[in-house]
């Protein structure tokens, strides 16, 4: 638990607020280019991390640091098949007001960036492509 009792974000207790102190670890850790554009893509579907791998056009070492610094925050979860690490919107970061609200922020105001739109295209292109194959990922 956070100073005095409230909301520390990634923490098993929720309570309705949280400290000045937890959202300033929030935005810091969001305020990466990379983290944006894979919590923007997580928060629509779960996807591997070959999957946001292809769909950023970053190497795996890359993604999965990103990737574990919004889960050290409590915005991504992720779960194991097999060899691979599927990630999605954490459970707690779904039900919390601050992050539904920076999600929607993240998704208006990036739809229509280029970056955004290529990462899209890529994670499209790569879905129809190798989701029905089981060794599709890397």
């Amino acid at each position: 638990m956070a100073e005095g009792g409230t909301y520390a974000f990634g923490c098993m207790q929720h309570q309705r607020r949280a400290t000045v102190k937890a959202i300033a670890r929030l935005l810091s850790a969001l305020a990466e280019p990379t983290r944006l554009r894979l919590l923007r893509l997580i928060h629509r579907q779960e996807l591997c991390v070959c999957e946001l791998m292809d769909a950023v056009q970053l190497p795996q070492y890359k993604v999965s640091r990103h990737l574990l610094e919004l889960r050290r925050i409590g915005v991504a979860e992720a779960r194991r098949s097999g060899r691979w690490m599927h990630y999605r919107i954490s459970g707690a970061a779904a039900r919390s007001p601050l992050h539904q609200d920076l999600l929607k922020l993240l998704d208006v105001h990036l739809r229509d960036v280029p970056e955004a739109k290529r990462d899209d295209a890529r994670l499209a292109k790569r879905l129809a492509a190798g989701r029905a194959d089981r060794y599709a990922c890397r």
